[in-house]
């Protein structure tokens, strides 16, 4: 359990965490801590310059007036190292009674050597202490103002009466030198100073909160904005990552089909050249090398031969060159396309059927949907040539029966479906040596086009489609 613990407090687990949040989340969560310690650190600050500066002015008011009420009582502190019995009773009176009375809890007056002259508590009279540095900072002429900081050795009845005292200790000056002569040390019972004090730092708080939390709320703002904006572009920037990446992958397939089909053209072109060879041999050259070898028959030479049997002879020889130029111009009319520029997809197809009708004498059933698709001439040569082979393989292999061309298009898509109704075949036991099929897949595939064979003992459908959208157009 603790290596799991481990491991998911790893730095590297963390950072990757971190990172897999949105922009947002990341700001929300670091600004707002941010902001939380700017706030703090702020907030103390305004809150002691505003106890500072408070408390410098209460002070101050108070030292004034105390300064105002006993100066006048004082002798002459430069040249007197004690106060007289008059005088002493002079303070007593004075700080005991009246509005000061009920102000000041205690009062001390210090020489420059740490003696109290003068105090309320009759036990600290004439003792002497070390100076601390707020002694000192008022012997130097600069007065000093605590609160609620009563961490004196002398100031023990103080720190057990539970009020809340203001500590003043206010430079006694010589009228005619400005001479900073003794120290004043009193301390004023402090219930509306606290009050007023505390909803000064209460108010300082909540101001500095709310500018904090607008400044806050308005960066925030503008980061979800900003944030909301990248992840969109994000989002469609892999959108349109993906569709490269898909149509990269397509272009690839494309080109390894297009390889290939161009790599099998020159093997299939020579097949095709051997099979026209092969037909010309066994047909047209059969027949006419019967017929040169029927011109040296002895009834053709000897002119002792009757008529009759010259004749027959010569008919013969006639016959067997009329089917020789029979079978040249019907090899011819597979090799020979015709004038099919200018033909749109529904002229093609029609024009296909009706020659193979004629050719044959079979009725085939054509169905297709108007197109205004304009198609490439290579395009065009390889529907005529599919719907041309398609056929003549269906009337070969199986003899004809109910066959049928039917065309379709959707989102630019054309697809040619050429069947019959015949006994069909096993399309795996399709030998390597037959050009008719493999020549129309790679001929459809060299377009970019699909090719399809579905065939069972209920018939036979062969199947192309065309995007004609992405061909070049000629």
């Amino acid at each position: 359990m603790q290596s799991n613990l481990k491991s998911m407090l790893s730095p590297a687990r963390l950072i990757a965490s971190w990172n897999s949040q949105s922009l947002a989340k990341q700001f929300l969560l670091f600004g707002g801590f941010v902001s939380a310690c700017a706030m703090l650190l702020v907030g103390a600050f305004v809150t002691d310059l505003i106890e500072e500066t408070v408390t410098r002015n209460s002070a101050a008011s108070t030292a004034l007036y105390v300064d105002s009420v006993i100066a006048p009582l004082l002798p002459d502190m430069q040249t007197t190292e004690f106060l007289d019995d008059t005088v002493t009773r002079a303070l007593d009176e004075t700080l005991g009674e009246g509005a000061l009375g009920s102000r000041l809890m205690s009062f001390r007056l210090w020489r420059s050597d740490g003696t109290i002259l003068y105090s309320n508590d009759k036990n600290l009279m004439g003792k002497k202490f070390p100076l601390n540095n707020d002694l000192k900072t008022a012997f130097a002429g600069t007065m000093v103002a605590q609160f609620n900081q009563l961490d004196d050795v002398e100031s023990v009845a103080e720190r057990n009466s539970g009020k809340p005292l203001l500590e003043i200790y206010n430079p006694v000056l010589q009228p005619w030198s400005g001479k900073v002569v003794a120290v004043s040390e009193f301390y004023e019972v402090a219930y509306d100073f606290e009050r007023s004090l505390n909803e000064a730092r209460f108010r300082s708080w909540v101001a500095v909160a709310l500018f904090t939390l607008t400044f806050f709320l308005l960066l925030s703002l503008i980061v979800l904005r900003g944030s909301r904006t990248i992840e969109s572009q994000r989002s469609a920037l892999k959108a349109r990552i993906g569709e490269l990446s898909a149509l990269l992958r397509q272009n690839d397939i494309l080109h390894a089909r297009v390889q290939r089909a161009s790599q099998r053209a020159t093997a299939l072109n020579e097949s095709y050249l051997r099979r026209i060879g092969a037909d010309l041999h066994d047909g047209p050259a059969q027949l006419v090398a019967y017929a040169s070898l029927r011109l040296d028959s002895p009834a053709l030479v000897n002119p002792a031969t009757p008529a009759h049997d010259r004749e027959q002879s010569l008919a013969a020889i006639k016959a067997s060159l009329e089917d020789a130029m029979a079978d040249i111009r019907s090899i011819c009319s597979g090799l020979v396309l015709p004038h099919i520029e200018a033909a749109n997809l529904s002229e093609l197809l029609e024009r296909a059927v009706r020659a193979h009708e004629q050719r044959t004498g079979v009725k085939v059933g054509l169905s297709y949907c108007g197109t205004t698709q304009e198609l490439s001439t290579s395009a065009k040569i390889c529907v005529y040539r599919f719907v041309q082979e398609a056929l003549n393989n269906g009337y070969r292999h199986g003899e004809g029966a109910a066959q049928q061309v039917r065309q379709t298009i959707e989102d630019g898509q054309i697809t040619i479906a050429v069947s019959d109704k015949g006994p069909g075949f096993d399309p795996a036991y399709i030998p390597a040596s037959s050009l008719g099929l493999a020549g129309l897949r790679e001929r459809v595939e060299s377009l970019g086009g699909t090719f399809d064979l579905k065939s069972s003992n209920e018939g036979t459908i062969v199947q192309m489609s065309l995007n004609a959208m992405e061909m070049e157009q000629t």
